[in-house]
């Protein structure tokens, strides 16, 4: 049981993630509109809230493009390699992206430790900023996770002598 349920957050989390902060955002500023145009009476949390739902939005969806390697690349690169060289490729474009995550996730802490130590909080809401400040560090540590088990999957499956996992085309 806990196994499948683990089995489901590895393979589904993101999307469930997307989907709540995605739907709040719409929610919000629906709601702000109805507002805003109706009843002639806006708040100043509505803006604040879809602000920073989006914001986790975009660093969770960073996580899900890695995932299913629907991130922008040049896939004209692979047309000249031959495809047992593919995975190099991809090896060496997920530890770039490693790299960069880790440096990312590191700079990415000292706003949120600062926001604490001197207990920033938001214009709107009054809470401390550093609850936001997480989607941060919390997207690019997904991104992390993601990034080490496409490196995995590809030598793995290098090793077993199947084609590396090129990924879900966006558009067809």
């Amino acid at each position: 049981m806990t196994r499948a349920i683990l089995h489901n957050i590895d393979q589904n989390g993101e999307r469930y993630l997307l989907l709540v902060f995605y739907a709040l955002v719409v929610s919000v500023i629906g709601v702000e509109v109805v507002r805003r145009f109706v009843l002639s009476f806006s708040s100043i949390w509505g803006e604040e809230i879809a602000r920073f739902a989006f914001i986790y939005l975009t660093w969770i969806g960073a996580s899900a493009g890695v995932k299913n390697r629907a991130h922008i690349r040049i896939d004209v690169i692979y047309s000249w390699v031959p495809a047992r060289h593919h995975v190099w490729l991809y090896v060496l474009a997920d530890v770039a992206t490693m790299a960069f995550a880790v440096i990312a996730l590191y700079f990415s802490i000292i706003p949120i430790l600062t926001s604490i130590e001197f207990n920033n909080v938001t214009d709107g809401l009054r809470i401390n900023r550093s609850f936001f400040l997480v989607a941060v560090p919390l997207g690019f540590t997904m991104t992390m996770v993601r990034v080490a088990q496409n490196l995995v999957r590809d030598l793995r499956d290098h090793r077993a002598g199947r084609p590396v996992y090129r990924g879900k085309k966006l558009f067809e």
